[in-house]
């Protein structure tokens, strides 16, 4: 690919991010992200991309929006990871699968089912999608600080979210409907759409990310009859987020990483 001044999708520079970077989803969360940062500035906006950069406990951290999905998520990391970020973790949302998962719950993914196709451009499917243990370890001790209910687990990461939604009416229904059933005897926490394509895409650069989720809605909940509330306030995984990037720095700081 031709060199060019800027990466070509994030529209940003070498000096524009921080080594920590947040990855949302939504474009619309990163102002409110920022605002968690010391000094935050807008850097760069294009297409899915938003980037904001400021400061946690005098280091260098940003927020730089992925859309939806494994493709434009792995797109983010790249162009990031090109310019110097190196610690990365995903703030979002999914729907629970365990019933004891609850909307407005936290979950922390350990590990990432792949069914997906992004990683497998990156790895072959017998290589796991796997959390960063450090990442991974600071999202959990910010939720248990925070008082926040957690759950630290697998997620299951697909490509569809009307596959999930709707999958009757899909000409692989059967396939889909066996598959979720698989996802719920094996105890898998929630679903989402990022977290299997940037646990190896970070494998494939070298460098470390963790994921952690606001749950919205749990439809095995809500088909076994249980009682629960929708849950669209995303600020509890920002939260944890924020205070496990903390948890990061001063580590870094402490070993001189």
């Amino acid at each position: 690919m031709q060199q060019l001044e800027k990466q070509f999708h994030i529209h940003c520079t070498e000096g524009d991010v921080g080594r920590y970077v947040l990855l949302p989803g939504d474009p619309g969360r990163c102002a409110a992200i920022a605002q968690h940062f010391d000094n935050p500035q807008f850097v760069a906006q294009n297409r899915e991309y938003t980037v904001y950069t400021g400061t946690l406990l005098g280091e260098k951290v940003s927020v730089c929006s992925t859309g939806i999905g494994g493709p434009s998520a792995a797109i983010a990391m790249e162009e990031l990871h090109a310019i110097g970020a190196d610690t990365f973790v995903r703030v979002g949302t999914c729907g629970g699968i365990d019933l004891n998962v609850r909307s407005g719950d936290v979950v922390v993914a350990t590990g990432a089912i792949r069914y997906e196709h992004t990683s497998c451009e990156y790895a072959p499917i017998e290589f796991p999608a796997v959390a960063d243990f450090e990442v991974a370890t600071a999202l959990v001790q910010a939720a248990q600080a925070m008082g926040k209910t957690y759950h630290a687990g697998v997620v299951q990461c697909k490509d569809s979210f009307y596959g999930q939604h709707d999958p009757k009416r899909m000409p692989v229904s059967h396939e889909l409907l066996q598959k979720w059933d698989a996802w719920k005897r094996l105890g898998v926490k929630a679903s989402e759409m990022e977290s299997a394509a940037l646990f190896v895409v970070a494998a494939a650069l070298g460098c470390r990310c963790g994921s952690c989720f606001h749950v919205i809605w749990n439809q095995e909940r809500e088909a076994a009859g249980l009682d629960q509330d929708m849950s669209e306030d995303t600020s509890s995984a920002i939260t944890v987020g924020i205070e496990a990037v903390k948890r990061l720095i001063a580590a870094d700081k402490a070993k001189g990483v």
